[in-house]
């Protein structure tokens, strides 16, 4: 890794190299992330995520090693929030698509999702395949991910389903849950990492394969028993609930309420506990309102039965304290006409 600079947005596949094409991804991955005071990065005009924008970094230099040009070009935005950008972009030496998170970078501090990215080799987790910093004319300095491109995300593949009034088939539901806990098993255990902001939005997939990547390390941290983490974290959606109730020494297991949200969602096509607040969310966890839920209709069907043909266990026998408070047009969902025998409290 080394100097940053812009070519001409006219600029064509790099010949400069005296690296063939097609060595240079080893390459790529033998890379050595250098502290920030040894980094030498030029001012680059503009954001550097225009359409057409060129980016060119140099790989190499080091032990021996002659440097190596390495082109970006920028294509589209994919993504953006309060941490910073992620852009699609192609490699000209190589013509590979890859994805390019930007985040700015406190000089003062080492940047821990690149030291997690460095540690992290699994198929169901993006790769790092090269990083360099950047500056602006504000003396801002910035960090560039280059990561493995995958096209799509759980996210937008509920909403692909949901638009089609369709519920997500059973295989793919169990092959994205089945990826995701291999996912969680190698951080968790393997590197001792918890994620930390699981959700359908951080879990990439191919469209064409299916197979599950876990995105997204910025929340990402080693913990340390006894050691306090602050408790805001996570989406709000799949926020466990010692996090809602603010603690401070927590365990990877909220990672596993998040994945638990995650198969709800693929199963339901929508959020399971979508509160809008921290009080919202634990009122939607824990009131027995979730019963009223749609995924729950099939067992209010009088003529649903058991796979052996028997029929359900009771359902509806609730006590006067299970239903204290909840309002008369949810007590009539709750239990069916079919059932009011069951509860001689329900009041129905």
């Amino acid at each position: 890794m080394g100097s940053v600079g812009v070519a001409p947005s006219g600029l064509k596949n790099s010949s400069s190299t005296s690296m063939g094409a097609e060595k240079l991804p080893d390459q790529m991955h033998d890379l050595k992330i250098r502290d920030d005071k040894e980094v030498e990065a030029t001012i680059i005009n503009g954001k550097g995520t225009e359409t057409g924008h060129i980016i060119v970094t140099t790989t190499g230099g080091r032990n021996g090693q002659p440097k190596q040009t390495v082109s970006y070009m920028a294509e589209r935005i994919v993504g953006q929030g309060s941490f910073g950008i992620v852009f699609q972009a192609k490699c000209l030496e190589t013509g590979e698509t890859v994805a390019i998170k930007k985040v700015l970078q406190d000089k003062r501090y080492k940047n821990r999702e690149l030291q997690t990215m460095r540690l992290l080799d699994h198929p169901n987790v993006v790769a790092l395949k090269h990083c360099f910093f950047s500056t602006t004319e504000k003396d801002e300095l910035y960090l560039n991910l280059v990561l493995e491109y995958v096209p799509e995300t759980v996210h937008r593949v509920v909403k692909h389903y949901n638009k089609m009034n369709q519920r997500m088939p059973l295989i793919y539901v169990k092959l994205y849950m089945y990826q995701i806990c291999r996912a969680l098993a190698y951080i968790h255990n393997s590197i001792g990492v918890c994620h930390r902001d699981i959700k359908p939005q951080n879990l990439l997939v191919n469209p064409h394969t299916h197979q599950l990547k876990l995105c997204d390390f910025g929340s990402a941290k080693v913990l340390v028993k006894g050691e306090p983490n602050i408790s805001y974290i996570c989406s709000r959606y799949y926020r466990a609930p010692e996090l809602i109730f603010g603690a401070t020494e927590y365990t990877t297991a909220i990672d596993i309420w998040s994945a638990g949200c995650v198969l709800a969602e693929l199963m339901l096509g929508q959020p399971l506990f979508p509160g809008e607040s921290g009080v919202d969310q634990l009122v939607e966890i824990i009131k027995v309102e979730a019963l009223v839920h749609p995924f729950f209709d099939e067992l209010r069907d009088p003529n649903t039965r058991l796979p052996n043909g028997r029929f359900l266990p009771p359902l509806f026998n609730f006590k006067p304290h299970e239903l204290k408070g909840i309002p008369s047009d949810i007590m009539a969902k709750l239990i069916p006409e079919h059932a009011k025998k069951q509860c001689s409290y329900a009041g129905v």
